[in-house]
């Protein structure tokens, strides 16, 4: 089980007036993150969405600011999932600069599966499940109480 680890860098449109990253676009960062581990996975969420019919939401997030991102900063995002269960996940996101390994951001993310046509809660497909698994670090595993 690893961390997964995503690079990008801060670009001009990402920033504030100071060339400070503007608070929002951690979640931007955190996003593009966690599309990279089902894309390292094989994994298409446009073809999950048409095929499977699910999407995945972020149901809840906290984020604590620690330092500023600034422009041309390269930046590391590291993700670890904490908790999984039938139709849930957790994961521990953490936006770091490349330069001097300082943590800028942590986020505690609530992901949630939901079917399209409904919006209510299914399982994970098992592909996306897999997926997650492997970036799960001493996670806690919720089990399905449906039958």
């Amino acid at each position: 089980m690893t961390v997964h680890r995503f690079e990008t860098r801060v670009y001009y449109e990402d920033t504030d007036a100071a060339g400070i990253v503007y608070y929002a676009n951690y979640l931007k960062f955190a996003e593009r993150a966690r599309t990279e581990i089902l894309r390292a996975a094989g994994i298409s969420q446009h073809e999950i969405a048409a095929e499977d019919r699910v999407a995945f939401p972020v149901r809840a997030v906290a984020v604590e600011y620690l330092k500023p991102a600034k422009l041309d900063d390269a930046l590391l995002i590291e993700s670890e999932l904490l908790e999984l269960g039938g139709a849930t996940a957790r994961v521990r996101q953490a936006v770091k600069r490349l330069a001097d390994g300082a943590d800028l951001a942590v986020m505690d993310v609530r992901l949630a599966c939901v079917k399209l046509d409904d919006g209510r809660p299914t399982r994970w497909p098992a592909p996306v499940k897999a997926a997650l698994a492997l970036h799960a670090t001493g996670a806690r595993h919720i089990p399905d109480t449906k039958t």
